[in-house]
């Protein structure tokens, strides 16, 4: 058995090695703490069948907890100069492939096709970077990638308006976005120690399952959460405001509008965080043909 990569004395024995400086701009942030990473892929279910894809793998400490897990890792890493570091620590395990690629500008589908014949089940598995946290996830999930779900840390505050229910603080167009394509749940907290070096925030670690269909069927899925991010333009305002100043010709619809929160049975007093998903989908529904 290999030694971790996870612990605060080989970690810095592999960016002493390399010189390795953290860049704030990515925001690199390494786990010390291998319970950590068993903890985050036990709740993954991976078993020798699957396969796991990472986004920013660092210097691999994941990464090699999901390759003695699974049939294959595939890595995507947009630091060069982690390359090679990653060539190093993760040199015992044949069956991880790191791509040195920016996530959002990759065609991930593709990269599935070619690298993940014949595995059928595969969970996108990471410790994602904070400042673009959001974009990673709605990218992935747009794509509507052949994956069973999603075991990813994030910024405890992602976390909370990810899993966030209606009539909350936390709930907003982002909890939406995410519920209408997966069940969400947060699954464990991570304290700031267990991190190299220390982020301003705690974490948490979420599980996205991919749902057989959404829970409401739209006419159009870009309509719905162009109304849900307008819903939630401004969170003092009342539905039928938001609307108004959020849809594109919003002012000039104001009947349109009434009509269709009427149609629906919603008050247009009603703030967007007391709405749920289906009233969400009824209201798009009925607002469509009136913006198309």
């Amino acid at each position: 058995m290999n030694k971790d990569i996870a612990t605060p004395i080989r970690t810095k024995e592999i960016l002493r090695k390399y010189g390795f400086s953290f860049k704030k701009s990515l925001g690199q942030n390494f786990i010390i703490d291998s319970n950590i990473l068993r903890n985050i892929v036990r709740y993954a279910n991976l078993t020798e069948k699957s396969g796991a894809i990472e986004i920013g793998p660092g210097i691999g400490a994941l990464t090699e907890h999901l390759a003695r897990n699974c049939k294959k890792v595939v890595a995507f890493e947009i630091d060069g100069r982690l390359i090679p570091v990653l060539e190093d620590t993760l040199s015992p395990y044949s069956n991880v492939k790191i791509i040195h690629k920016d996530i959002l500008k990759s065609d991930v589908a593709k990269v599935i096709e070619e690298e993940m014949q014949g595995i059928e089940d595969i969970m996108v598995v990471a410790n994602l970077p904070y400042y673009v946290t959001t974009p990673i996830l709605m990218k992935l999930l747009h794509d509507r990638l052949p994956v069973r779900g999603f075991v990813v840390m994030m910024q405890k505050e992602v976390a909370d308006r990810i899993t966030a229910e209606p009539g909350t603080k936390d709930y907003g167009s982002l909890s939406i976005a995410v519920q209408y394509y997966t069940t969400a749940e947060v699954v464990m907290t991570v304290p700031k120690t267990v991190f190299m070096p220390q982020p301003n925030v705690d974490s948490s670690v979420v599980r996205l399952i991919k749902r057989e269909s959404p829970p409401i069927q739209v006419a159009d899925e870009d309509f719905l959460f162009t109304v849900t991010r307008a819903a939630f333009g401004q969170r003092r305002k009342t539905i039928f405001n938001n609307l108004q100043s959020g849809l594109p010709k919003g002012k000039e619809k104001k009947q349109q509008i009434l009509d269709a929160l009427s149609a629906c049975g919603i008050d247009p007093s009603r703030r967007g965080e007391t709405l749920t998903i289906e009233e969400f989908g009824k209201l798009s529904n009925s607002l469509f043909p009136h913006f198309h």
